[in-house]
């Protein structure tokens, strides 16, 4: 269970860092969707339609904020982080170097 604090903020961090396991990820996740809020917005004029909207219905006005209720509603979430690249070609090759040294030093 989380502890509460009074603060200006809405939603409060409580509540966004139980949705997303840690303080690193929020804020790359916020950061990422208010850049992209900001991008809708930029382009409205324009008459693209190819970003997404905001999902949610509020009265904040900065994107920051608006990503932060998106992430707070679950509307977007944290992607797991990919597993790591399959390495094992090149490990296998730097094994086959390092043995074939050894035979030539012997």
């Amino acid at each position: 269970m989380s502890v509460t604090h009074d603060s200006m903020m809405s939603p409060p961090i409580e509540d966004l860092l139980d949705k997303i396991d840690s303080k690193f990820g929020l804020v790359t996740l916020a950061a990422r969707r208010g850049r992209s809020i900001n991008q809708y917005f930029a382009q409205l004029g324009e008459g693209q339609r190819n970003m997404i909207p905001p999902q949610v219905s509020t009265t904040a006005r900065k994107p920051l904020s608006i990503a932060f209720e998106e992430i707070a509603q679950a509307k977007i979430v944290w992607a797991e982080p990919v597993d790591e690249v399959e390495t094992s070609g090149l490990l296998d090759l730097g094994d086959g170097a390092a043995e074939s040294g050894a035979d030539d030093s012997a």
